[in-house]
């Protein structure tokens, strides 16, 4: 396994990740209820917010176990799925470097 180039693609998803958080911070501010916006559109609104509070929180929970990654890339184990101690196949690293479980083991 290149870890130098995993350790880039984990680099590279962290900045992704914290320009989302960045922007879904944006979306979740509050809906000030003096804005001349109509009820329907009020609840609209609201529903949006409700759902990008729930990518936030999504966003955040993978930037955190990016960088949980991103600190054990060195260790001996990097790479090991956590469940079944089988070698992670690097793709799944590549595409989900946040994963610490192995396609099966994380079905």
């Amino acid at each position: 396994m290149d870890k130098a180039h995993v350790k880039t693609t984990i680099l590279d998803e962290i900045s992704k990740t914290e320009a989302s958080i960045g922007n879904y911070k944006e979306l979740t501010k509050p809906i000030a209820p003096n804005d001349a916006i109509g009820r329907v559109s009020r609840m609209d609104a609201i529903n949006n917010k409700s759902v990008n509070e729930a990518s936030l929180r999504q966003a955040e929970i993978k930037l955190k176990n990016l960088k949980r990654v991103l600190a054990s890339i060195d260790h001996d184990d990097f790479g090991v799925c956590l469940r079944c101690n089988q070698p992670i196949p690097v793709g799944r690293i590549l595409i989900r470097p946040e994963s610490l479980l192995c396609v099966n083991c994380a079905r």
